[in-house]
Protein backbone atom coordinates (compact mmCIF):
# COMPACT_ATOMS: atom_id res chain seq x y z
CA UNK A 1 0.00 0.00 0.00
CA UNK A 2 1.29 3.27 -1.04
CA UNK A 3 1.50 6.30 1.14
CA UNK A 4 -1.05 8.39 -0.66
CA UNK A 5 -3.44 5.52 -0.53
CA UNK A 6 -2.63 4.93 3.36
CA UNK A 7 -3.63 8.59 3.94
CA UNK A 8 -6.83 8.13 1.74
CA UNK A 9 -7.87 5.08 3.75
CA UNK A 10 -7.39 7.06 7.20
CA UNK A 11 -9.39 9.98 5.70
CA UNK A 12 -12.13 8.26 4.59
CA UNK A 13 -12.76 5.98 7.91
CA UNK A 14 -12.38 9.38 9.62
CA UNK A 15 -14.49 10.98 7.29
CA UNK A 16 -16.93 8.50 7.63
CA UNK A 17 -16.92 7.53 11.31
CA UNK A 18 -18.23 4.04 11.03
CA UNK A 19 -21.03 5.69 9.56
CA UNK A 20 -22.08 4.09 6.26
CA UNK A 21 -25.21 5.90 5.84
CA UNK A 22 -22.78 8.73 3.56
CA UNK A 23 -21.64 6.30 1.14
CA UNK A 24 -23.33 5.82 -2.22
CA UNK A 25 -25.79 2.71 -2.32
CA UNK A 26 -23.40 0.44 -3.87
CA UNK A 27 -20.70 0.96 -1.72
CA UNK A 28 -22.62 0.43 0.92
CA UNK A 29 -23.97 -2.33 -0.08
CA UNK A 30 -20.49 -3.79 -0.15
CA UNK A 31 -19.43 -1.99 3.00
CA UNK A 32 -22.10 -4.02 4.42
CA UNK A 33 -20.92 -7.50 3.32
CA UNK A 34 -17.26 -6.77 3.58
CA UNK A 35 -16.86 -3.84 5.85
CA UNK A 36 -15.62 -0.25 5.65
CA UNK A 37 -11.68 -1.00 4.93
CA UNK A 38 -12.29 -3.68 2.55
CA UNK A 39 -14.81 -1.23 0.81
CA UNK A 40 -12.03 1.80 0.39
CA UNK A 41 -9.46 -0.89 -0.86
CA UNK A 42 -12.02 -2.07 -3.71
CA UNK A 43 -13.13 1.63 -4.11
CA UNK A 44 -8.93 2.64 -4.44
CA UNK A 45 -8.36 -0.30 -6.83
CA UNK A 46 -11.73 -0.11 -9.10
CA UNK A 47 -12.70 3.58 -8.88
CA UNK A 48 -13.86 4.97 -11.96
CA UNK A 49 -14.08 1.24 -13.61
CA UNK A 50 -17.16 -0.51 -14.94
CA UNK A 51 -17.01 -4.11 -13.39
CA UNK A 52 -19.31 -6.91 -14.28
CA UNK A 53 -19.01 -10.18 -13.18
CA UNK A 54 -19.09 -13.67 -14.41
CA UNK A 55 -22.06 -15.78 -13.83
CA UNK A 56 -19.88 -18.48 -12.35
CA UNK A 57 -16.85 -18.26 -9.96
CA UNK A 58 -14.57 -20.33 -12.04
CA UNK A 59 -13.22 -20.45 -15.14
CA UNK A 60 -14.70 -22.83 -18.05
CA UNK A 61 -11.49 -24.59 -18.13
CA UNK A 62 -11.29 -25.18 -15.06
CA UNK A 63 -14.69 -26.49 -14.17
CA UNK A 64 -14.49 -29.01 -17.28
CA UNK A 65 -11.04 -30.32 -15.99
CA UNK A 66 -12.73 -30.81 -12.43
CA UNK A 67 -16.37 -32.82 -14.07
CA UNK A 68 -13.74 -35.08 -16.44
CA UNK A 69 -11.55 -35.88 -13.08
CA UNK A 70 -14.73 -36.97 -11.35
CA UNK A 71 -16.61 -38.25 -14.13
CA UNK A 72 -16.84 -42.35 -13.29
CA UNK A 73 -19.08 -43.42 -16.23
CA UNK A 74 -22.45 -43.52 -14.13
CA UNK A 75 -22.71 -40.20 -12.20
CA UNK A 76 -23.64 -37.67 -15.20
CA UNK A 77 -26.87 -36.67 -13.20
CA UNK A 78 -24.87 -35.65 -9.91
CA UNK A 79 -21.89 -33.78 -12.02
CA UNK A 80 -25.00 -31.79 -13.70
CA UNK A 81 -26.30 -30.60 -10.32
CA UNK A 82 -23.10 -29.68 -8.21
CA UNK A 83 -21.89 -27.66 -11.68
CA UNK A 84 -25.22 -26.73 -12.51
CA UNK A 85 -25.04 -28.05 -16.01
CA UNK A 86 -27.23 -29.63 -17.95
CA UNK A 87 -26.90 -33.71 -18.15
CA UNK A 88 -26.75 -32.64 -21.81
CA UNK A 89 -23.81 -29.82 -21.27
CA UNK A 90 -21.97 -33.16 -19.25
CA UNK A 91 -22.11 -35.19 -22.25
CA UNK A 92 -20.53 -32.70 -24.25
CA UNK A 93 -17.77 -32.26 -21.92
CA UNK A 94 -17.28 -35.55 -21.63
CA UNK A 95 -17.30 -36.20 -24.98
CA UNK A 96 -15.18 -33.47 -26.33
CA UNK A 97 -12.48 -34.79 -23.48
CA UNK A 98 -12.60 -38.27 -25.51
CA UNK A 99 -12.35 -37.08 -28.60
CA UNK A 100 -8.94 -34.63 -27.67
CA UNK A 101 -7.71 -37.64 -25.60
CA UNK A 102 -8.06 -39.80 -29.19
CA UNK A 103 -7.01 -37.39 -31.74
CA UNK A 104 -3.32 -37.32 -29.24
Amino acid sequence: MSINSDMFDVWGLELLNHDLSGLNDVYKDIADEIGLENTLIIFRLFHGTQISFPNRLFSKEYTHKAIINEYNGNNISQLAQKYNYSERSIWRIIKTNNIRRTDK
